[in-house]
């Protein structure tokens, strides 16, 4: 039966998909990856055909993963060294309920066949057709998140830059806010802060999905990031780059005061 696996289990990327491979890779490594689960493209197959019997395994992966999780793509061929889909496919955030995380799992699965994802495909000359598996993860009530990059994507300098935001990082993905930006040198030295505007937070809301919550006025224009916190960050990404190379896209949160990865993947044109 196609149940769902401990990420630590989902390095093949043919069966579980980009995503959930490096993500296990992450965890082999020691990287501080949050807890989850993967779904085969098998898997992802027969909960949207309802396949009843995996259906109900799903139970269990909320109860296991704290009630609060992330539903992601994790398509084969995604966060590949040429093809990233970055904004391409779903992600879903807050899924608290069984009935949810089925719905949710559905919307991944589609997400893979929108007329953007399929026209990123024809763009990028991948011509098999979309196979998606998907990753579920607790979701962290996260102080900070954002990104970070090996290389200034801008510039092309051989520096990271770090953009940052108050809650999950998604505020930094979407836009709606404007980031605290940091750039570091390989060795760890801290050239630039440039405090953002952060007058709103995504929280996990009480019923599911997202909120957008006003920042204390004081902590609009704050950095967010202390230098403890940068050279933390600093530390896991020499760590990264150990087991995938050179120029990364790391997502990344601060919860419970240290960092965790949530992904990794190459920078991609």
């Amino acid at each position: 039966m196609n149940r769902p696996v401990p990420l630590a289990e989902a390095g093949e990327e043919g069966r579980f998909g980009g995503k959930s491979a490096s993500l296990s890779h992450a965890i082999a490594a020691g990287l501080p990856v949050p807890p989850g689960r993967a779904l085969s493209v098998d898997a992802v197959e027969s909960v949207v055909h309802g396949d009843e019997e995996v259906i109900r395994a799903l139970e269990g992966v909320l109860i296991d993963l704290g009630g609060c999780v992330a539903v992601r793509s994790s398509a084969v061929g995604e966060d590949s060294q040429d093809t990233s889909f970055a904004g391409q496919h779903a992600t879903l955030l807050n899924v608290r309920t069984h009935a949810r995380l089925v719905d949710a799992i559905g919307e991944v699965y589609r997400s893979a066949h929108s007329a953007s994802a399929l026209a990123y495909r024809e763009r990028m000359g991948v011509s098999m057709e979309p196979k998606m598996g998907v990753a579920v993860q607790q979701l962290l009530d996260a102080e900070s998140a954002g990104v970070l990059f090996t290389h200034n994507p801008t510039t092309g300098e051989d520096e990271r830059l770090i953009e940052a935001a108050w809650g999950l990082g998604e505020a930094v993905v979407s836009g709606i806010i404007i980031p605290d930006s940091y750039r570091i040198t390989p060795d760890g030295s801290v050239v630039e802060r440039t405090p953002g505007h952060k007058d709103l937070a995504l929280r996990p809301g009480a019923e599911g999905g997202v909120d957008e919550v006003s920042v204390p006025e004081e902590r609009v224009d704050a950095l967010c990031l202390s230098d403890a916190q940068l050279q933390a960050l600093h530390a896991m990404t020499v760590s990264c780059e150990a087991v995938y190379g050179d120029r990364l896209d790391i997502e990344w949160a601060f919860a419970d005061g240290r960092p965790y990865l949530l992904q990794c993947r190459a920078m991609t044109r």
